[in-house]
């Protein structure tokens, strides 16, 4: 098995979790500039432990970041990570199929 297929076999059991996928999409909403850990709990209404845990599977798989401003904790998307997840979900669409007709739907147009 590949290194490529394994980490994304990684990310993707992580985002099958509904708290971390609850997570994620905040971290999306947030864009780059990120969001403080409190913000995440309150929204989540989980206990600050739980929601560490589930902050430190998202990081060692590299879905996302923390940097610390002062005394708030940050948490970021690594987007060019979910990117390559994503490129790595379609790289090989439509491959070894027959040519769709015009007038289906295909992820190739």
């Amino acid at each position: 098995m590949s290194l490529e297929l394994e980490l994304a076999a990684a990310q993707l059991a992580e985002l099958g979790h509904p708290t971390r996928l609850g997570i994620f999409r905040i971290l999306v909403r947030a864009g780059h500039q990120g969001v403080a850990v409190g913000e995440i709990q309150q929204a989540l209404d989980i206990p600050n432990s739980t929601l560490s845990h589930h902050l430190s599977r998202m990081t060692k798989v590299g879905l996302m970041a923390q940097r610390r401003d002062g005394r708030t904790l940050y948490c970021s998307l690594l987007f060019n990570n979910v990117e390559t997840l994503l490129a790595f979900l379609y790289d090989e669409c439509c491959l070894g199929l027959p040519s769709a007709s015009a007038s289906q739907s295909s992820c190739c147009d």
